[in-house]
């Protein structure tokens, strides 16, 4: 898995910087991204099991449909929020995905 960016300062042996915190903080959301589809697939195997093992017992139906609303609400719920970013960016020309640190 390649990270977004990798360390500016990796060649010398120099001390962090506050640039050094852009880089963290998109491989923080990388990270999150990624772990966030783990999740949802996981889910809905496990809500897809679930549902083929109900053996037609109502509770355990229920069950299995209650586990594959909540995958599918998360998808929607990361999906809209990194979606509102991108509109955002497109109609200010601000593009608020990407952290920067200002320095003077």
């Amino acid at each position: 898995m390649r990270l977004a960016q990798t360390w500016s300062n990796q060649a010398n042996s120099s001390a962090a910087t506050l640039q050094d915190l852009e880089v963290v903080f998109a491989n923080i959301v990388s990270a999150i991204l990624g772990f966030a589809g783990i999740v949802l697939f996981v889910l809905l195997i496990m809500g897809g099991f679930k549902y083929i093992t109900a053996g037609g017992d109502p509770k355990a139906v229920d069950g299995a449909k209650k586990t594959l609303t909540y995958a599918i609400v998360g998808f929607v719920l990361v999906a809209s929020a990194f979606l509102i970013l991108r509109f955002i960016e497109v109609f200010t020309g601000i593009n608020v995905t990407v952290f920067r640190v200002f320095q003077p």
